[in-house]
């Protein structure tokens, strides 16, 4: 994947700077219920995952759309020449797929590792704060 916009990389760190202060301070209100911590980490693992499906994703359209876009393809493999509504489903498909693995991973933190919810809730949150926090910052600029 090419390198990421200079606003999308502040929205990453961003995000993992609340994730692992939430942690930090989950585990400091709560000591003797370490799950709720490891919820809000987990959550925003699921969170950055989600962003790095949404942005693959995205990519993956702007290469097909706009002939200038840079292509992630690697340069060996030849273009398959589908149809773009055959090109058009798969990325469909691809993305119904993330989104799936994400499901999973939400249930098998949940259920099957028992982390609280509400601290997945909080985690996975990161990138909503992450963008408020860069909304507020832009809005501070002179």
């Amino acid at each position: 994947m090419r390198d990421a916009d200079p606003s999308i990389r502040r929205l990453e760190r961003d995000a993992m700077i609340f994730a692992a202060v939430a942690t930090a301070a989950a585990l400091a209100l709560r000591p003797r219920q370490p799950a709720i911590a490891a919820g809000v980490a987990g959550g925003g693992l699921l969170a950055l995952a989600s962003l790095w499906a949404i942005r693959s994703s995205v990519d993956a359209v702007l290469s097909r759309l706009v002939p200038g876009a840079p292509d992630d393809r690697p340069d060996d493999r030849p273009d398959d020449g589908s149809t773009p509504t055959r090109a058009a489903a798969g990325l469909g498909v691809k993305l119904a797929g993330r989104y799936a693995l994400l499901a999973l991973g939400a249930y098998v933190m949940i259920v099957r590792l028992r982390l609280h919810a509400i601290g997945v809730l909080i985690g996975a949150s990161s990138l909503v704060a992450a963008a408020s926090f860069e909304a507020v910052r832009t809005l501070r600029r002179p």
